[in-house]
């Protein structure tokens, strides 16, 4: 069945606004296995995620190339072979990348789409859930397929008027780092607990803290990591509400966080909405359980993880009793944080570049339909 698919086939450019890691290791993994990659970004990187720690990734043997014009785009667009398939950002709201898949739709391309939910909150989401309903609409026919990014993601996109057979349910997934030394990450006393993002509003780390409040353990240790608006308010809030000692370390390059995570017990992304989480899977990949909002797209993940939780977003008590459960398993050591590490191989790009060839041979009829490769639990693994 592999070979069904020719090698001038084999060709795939991704239309990126930023050269971004959540994608970058799929790029780099298909080139590996053979494709002839281009990653067409607007900008290496934003000022906005470098201020993040952002940086910008190694894409391996794709090929690079910077369209920051519609007109760059455009050209790029119409240079490229009619049999490339092409994996564009978004549909809305995706700057240039917008611009490059009209003018591939004109030429009747091969497009695809990876798209998280949006924020459906209040009047503002009702309004945008009824434009990209418009927009799938209008667009579905010019449309290969979509990739779903996030638990909820399929069955929205779905709503909005694509249909099913042409939706996949996908990830971010990232460059693999290789086998840990998990041996070093075993702690003996205390309890290590990880807050990964901007401390602002819709990351509620207030919830967190009030999480762990009704626990009481002074020797759970909160580890902080980033900044934000709100950062002097929770410092306030965890002089007052905690036993424990708390560690600010404020914005970290992304190759430390990874390394800090190693170190931790546990990650938690208490998020009111978040349209995948890239640190889950970071924290995931060293061995390391997470506990997650339901309103994260990473959530589906967490589950088939079979370590940590997901909770109720917005409730500190179900956040509390994901924590205590948590705390009550022990430190994860050894066998049992190599063991989940080795299970989230499934989130790594190997294994999405493999599950990405499989979703393109299935949807020119060449094979059965994939399943993600994360859906085997780590229970089973």
């Amino acid at each position: 069945m592999r070979q069904a698919m020719s090698n001038a086939a084999r060709e795939m450019w991704l239309w990126q606004q930023i050269v971004s890691p959540h994608m970058a290791g799929l790029a780099s993994a298909l080139a590996a296995r053979g494709w002839c990659v281009t990653y067409v970004a607007n900008t290496r990187m934003s000022a906005e995620r470098a201020r993040l720690g952002w940086q910008c990734p190694d894409l391996g043997g794709a090929r690079l190339m910077i369209g920051s014009s519609a007109s760059d785009v455009t050209t790029l667009a119409r240079s490229a072979p009619r049999s490339a398939v092409h994996l564009c950002e978004g549909i809305r709201g995706n700057g240039l990348v917008g611009t490059a898949q009209r003018a591939l739709m004109s030429n009747d391309a091969r497009v695809w789409v990876a798209m998280e939910t949006i924020d459906l909150a209040g009047i503002r989401g009702l309004l945008k859930a009824l434009e990209y309903r418009r927009l799938m609409l209008r667009m579905r026919s010019k449309i290969e397929g979509v990739l779903a990014i996030g638990h909820r993601t399929a069955a929205w996109v779905e709503s909005c008027g694509m249909l099913a057979q042409r939706v996949f349910p996908f990830a971010y997934f990232l460059q693999d780092r290789g086998r840990v030394p998990y041996q070093v990450h075993c702690r003996r006393d205390g309890f290590r607990v990880a807050f990964v993002g901007r401390i602002d509003a819709n990351k509620r780390l207030s919830l967190l803290i009030s999480a762990l409040a009704t626990i009481r353990r002074p020797d759970i240790e909160l580890i902080v990591v980033g900044a934000g608006p709100l950062e002097p308010n929770m410092r306030a809030l965890a002089r007052r509400s905690l036993d424990g000692p708390v560690t600010w370390t404020g914005i970290l390059p992304m190759g430390q966080v990874q390394a800090l995570l190693a170190t931790v017990d546990c990650l938690v992304l208490p998020s009111r909405h978040d349209g995948w989480g890239v640190v889950v899977s970071e924290a995931l990949m060293v061995g390391t359980p997470v506990i997650c909002s339901d309103g994260c797209g990473s959530a589906g993940v967490v589950r088939a993880s079979c370590r940590g939780g997901v909770f109720e977003s917005g409730s500190a008590a179900q956040l509390a009793e994901a924590l205590s459960a948590t705390l009550e398993d022990g430190h994860y050591c050894g066998a049992l944080r190599q063991q989940l590490a080795e299970w989230a191989e499934a989130l790594g790009a190997d294994a999405g570049a493999t599950y990405l060839e499989r979703i393109i041979e299935h949807a020119t009829g060449h094979s059965e339909r994939p399943r993600p490769p994360w859906t085997k639990s780590a229970h089973d693994a």
